[in-house]
């Protein structure tokens, strides 16, 4: 495929690479000489020194014939205005990166729809999502990140004082968004129907936005109470701030260490529902005061790495139980990962290798991809490109007759993925991520790809 990349930083470097790897032909824009040529010498792309902002520029390099255009510089207006003048020259799919969360909300102007963009990437955002996920729920069944952490799915026993057991799917009403999507009982297991009854001890696997998650599983399991989780976060920054919008329930108890004043009173006007201490985690004596070691989690989230590093060390000694952190460097990305049993740190988040795996996930000119295998391997989660050729495309839920033992959960559209209802259409271009019996499977994928 032809791809027209601006930005040739780290994020950009890293994705040519792969892109290069993969085979695509590549174009790179860069308006920094030494950049451009460092590129140009190392990389098997075609390099071209200016700005990526300009239509003149752009139109010269072939943005209107690309299959995808992505804007990767360190500024996010200059990624908006080259994506929206992109799709202007006939760019058939563009990807901006942004920091600014601005840009992320749609309460008065939709930036994506205004700007044309196809989608926006947010690297912090994405990172974020990585951590929430075992500080949410250690014990998930499958992957949440074909959804950017809103959908998530999860498995729980049905207790025998839960008054929806006895009762068919048809019966009961479950919070919004929220389906059965695997019914597991005993060795048999089924993908359910409207017509399926849950019984006792049954094992049922839900997909659904995470906190409407939790309110079902307390009807499934009334007596299971939500555990109270103490979180500390270090550092202010976007990936803090992502985290903290992740992980709103009153379940998580949020302690923020900032150095900055400033910053450190913003967030607490931001945010009054957690606490946002003034100081650096790099001092023992704040964080003994501050009790940290009785966290559940610490969360090292500042641009410096090594401060990240030594702070978890710090947390780890101090008896924090679970670690985490983010690598800015690429440098430290690999050395880090093979030095994670010493440093005792459960989990370390790279951006700019979550923005590349996002990416590529897009461009993935395979039909299907494999999310995850559910217990025993009785079925599958597939996320499925739905072929512009399917006779489903413009067809609604209930129109369409999907082989028995398969069922839509997620449903992703340009702008938004949600778990469908009966009366919403699958367009051109959407994709759907499928709970599917192994014996089912050719039979899905014939009829959507």
């Amino acid at each position: 495929m032809k791809i027209l990349v601006v930005g040739a930083g780290e994020v950009g470097r890293f994705l040519c690479e792969k892109l290069s790897e993969g085979g695509h032909d590549v174009t790179v824009i860069d308006n920094n000489p030494a950049i451009a040529q460092d590129v140009d010498e190392s990389l098997d792309v075609r390099v071209v020194e200016d700005h990526g902002a300009s239509a003149g520029v752009l139109k010269k390099c072939g943005a209107g014939e690309c299959h995808f255009f992505l804007a990767m510089t360190s500024d996010d207006r200059t990624n908006l205005i080259a994506c929206s003048l992109a799709k202007a020259l006939g760019a058939k799919t563009t990807i901006a990166r942004i920091h600014d969360q601005t840009y992320s909300d749609n309460s008065i102007v939709n930036y994506q729809i205004h700007f044309g963009i196809d989608f926006l990437l947010n690297p912090e955002a994405l990172s974020a999502v990585e951590l929430a996920k075992s500080i949410r729920n250690p014990s998930r069944v499958a992957v949440e990140n074909f959804a950017r952490g809103e959908i998530e799915v999860q498995q729980i026993r049905i207790s025998p004082r839960s008054k929806l057991a006895g009762k068919s799917l048809r019966e009961i009403r479950l919070p919004e968004g929220v389906r059965i999507c695997l019914i597991q009982d005993g060795e048999s297991s089924e993908v359910p129907t409207a017509d399926s009854k849950l019984e006792l001890d049954q094992c049922v696997t839900l997909v659904g936005p995470p906190e409407p998650l939790v309110q079902t599983k307390s009807l499934l399991s009334p007596e299971k109470k939500t555990e109270l989780l103490r979180i500390v976060l270090f550092g202010g920054s976007e990936t803090s701030i992502a985290l903290i919008r992740l992980l709103k329930n009153p379940r998580f108890k949020i302690r923020l260490i900032e150095h900055d004043a400033k910053l450190c009173q913003k967030l607490a006007e931001r945010f009054p529902h957690i606490t946002v201490i003034h100081g650096s985690a790099t001092s023992l004596r704040l964080m003994e005061e501050e009790q940290v070691g009785a966290a559940d989690y610490f969360v090292a989230c500042t641009k410096d790495d090594e401060d990240n590093i030594m702070t978890c060390l710090q947390a780890r000694q101090l008896g924090v139980k679970h670690v985490q952190l983010v690598i800015n460097k690429p440098d430290y990305e690999e050395i880090l990962d093979q030095m994670r049993l010493t440093l005792g740190v459960e989990l370390a988040v790279a951006p700019r290798q979550a923005t590349v795996a996002e990416i590529m996930r897009y461009i993935s000119t395979e039909p299907f991809t494999e999310l995850a295998s559910l217990p025993e391997g009785r079925a599958k989660i597939l996320e499925i490109r739905v072929s512009p050729e399917s006779p489903v495309i413009n067809k609604t839920i209930r129109e369409i007759s999907f082989p028995k033992g398969a069922v839509i959960v997620v449903l992703l559209h340009k702008f938004l993925a949600k778990v469908p209802g009966a009366d919403d259409k699958i367009l051109s271009g959407d994709r759907v991520v499928v709970v599917v019996r192994e014996d089912r499977e050719k039979e899905l994928l014939k009829l959507l790809t």
